[in-house]
């Protein structure tokens, strides 16, 4: 899924997807990026890992939406993390203390 502010890449492997995502992750998109999850979380037999390493800008609705991921997969007791994180954005992680849970080498 591609809008001019965010996109979207799976790769399946085996056993495991990741979701590449590149751009502004904020309020004006967060519908495409629930969307574009929502079936994923669902999938407990496979590790998910969200690869933001074109991500340029998070607003407190991504963080949220990364919160809810984390959520569900634990309730499904199924792996989730995320990787190539920018040093702004991990700055932003480590100040809400959100990082503990995105550790993608748990996943």
């Amino acid at each position: 899924m591609h809008t001019d502010k965010l996109s979207f890449h799976t790769e399946n492997l085996d056993g495991l997807t990741v979701v590449h995502i590149a751009g502004e992750l904020d309020l004006e998109v967060a519908s495409q990026m629930r969307s574009v999850m929502e079936p994923l979380m669902e999938l407990p037999d496979r590790r998910l890992i969200l690869n933001l390493r074109e991500l340029k800008y998070i607003d407190s609705t991504g963080i949220g939406i990364l919160i809810s991921i984390v959520k569900a997969r634990h309730a499904r007791n199924a792996p989730f993390g995320v990787e190539d994180v920018p040093p702004t954005i991990q700055k932003l992680f480590d100040m809400t203390g959100i990082t503990p849970f995105l550790d993608a080498s748990n996943a």
